[in-house]
């Protein structure tokens, strides 16, 4: 009989949630997402995952019935917006989602519960009627709730990217569970990361480049489906790729070639990354296909959890959940 844990995941996106937690020792019973394009790119890379298109809120789990009584339920979810937290219309999508999650609980029974969003839903006091709801669903169904941050340029992911977790467990287990601790002392640059795919079309100054990214990645966003085409994000975020010689405006189609001559101070010259370096990143595995057009998948990579901060996570409620054996 095999040891695996199972689980069920929700808005699995490009699987970056999934992928790690498969690492942590779970296999997926279904994953769920209602873009076709996240179902594409999951079935690329594990064909014989169950992986259903539909609204989070439509799915009906005793159809499912493979579902039920799993070990673990997680979700990635979709930012929940401060203005969401104030009844605010065009912000309730991520809230629904948020809800919906909290209800599947119900149906599904698992033994622990994983969600992640954005960190200010784990303590910032515009949040505080979503976190009591949340806990209030929760405790009636006998679960143990703990709240908290982490940050995935801690399990060496070259991003400095900053995570609201919740973990909830039912109370045999919860006892058993510790937050995760880092994995690296000590920063991973974008440049170490960078540098041999930068190589390899033969580009010159492919080590020069790497010295001055020597940190970590702003946090790469995945922006709105009804936004233009694919960026590094914001001004502010810009401005910190300029400063490790990348331009941030746009994506390119392949790396520097030999020819090319790159200057730090001139944006026309500086580098531009590719939708696959986004990926690295991301610290998607080499080999893990995101599917699409090149905004597509950008998108699916900046919305996804990394796969070793889901591995951590992964490993830590796997640890509690064998701590006792099932009543």
């Amino acid at each position: 009989m095999s040891d695996r844990l199972r689980f069920v995941d929700v808005c699995s996106g490009a699987g970056g949630l999934a992928s790690g937690l498969e690492d942590a020792g779970f296999s997926p019973v279904l994953l769920l997402d209602d873009k076709p394009q996240a179902c594409e790119t999951l079935l690329a890379n594990r064909p014989h995952w169950n992986v259903i298109r539909e609204d989070l809120v439509a799915f009906l789990p005793d159809e499912h019935p493979e579902t039920l009584d799993v070990d673990l339920l997680s979700a990635g979810l979709p930012r929940v917006k401060a203005s969401a937290a104030v009844g605010r219309a065009d912000s309730e999508d991520e809230l629904r989602l948020l809800t919906a999650t909290v209800y599947l609980v119900h149906s599904i029974q698992p033994r622990a519960l994983l969600l992640e969003n954005l960190p200010a839903l784990v303590d910032s006091a515009k949040y505080a009627g979503i976190r009591e709801f949340v806990r209030a669903e929760l405790t009636h169904l006998g679960y143990r709730l703990c709240w908290f941050v982490l940050n995935a340029a801690d399990f060496g992911v070259p991003q400095e990217r900053r995570q609201g977790i919740l973990v909830a467990l039912k109370d045999p287990w919860f006892d058993a569970f510790a937050p995760p601790e880092p994995t690296v002392t000590e920063p991973v640059p974008v440049g170490q990361v960078l540098l041999p795919s930068m190589r390899t079309r033969g580009w010159r100054g492919a080590e020069a480049w790497a010295a001055q990214a020597s940190a970590v990645a702003p946090t790469l966003v995945g922006g709105s489906e009804n936004r233009g085409g694919a960026d590094l994000g914001p001004s502010g975020t810009k401005r910190a790729w300029a400063r490790m010689g990348v331009n941030a405006g746009s994506f390119a189609d392949e790396v520097p070639g030999v020819e090319h001559e790159w200057r730090s101070d001139d944006p026309a010259r500086m580098v531009k990354l590719t939708v696959d370096q986004a990926a690295l990143l991301q610290s998607f595995p080499p080999d893990w296909r995101i599917t699409g057009r090149k905004t597509a998948r950008y998108r699916q990579i900046g919305h996804a959890t990394p796969p070793p901060v889901g591995r951590e996570l992964g490993r830590a409620i796997a640890t509690a959940l064998r701590s006792v054996h099932r009543p």
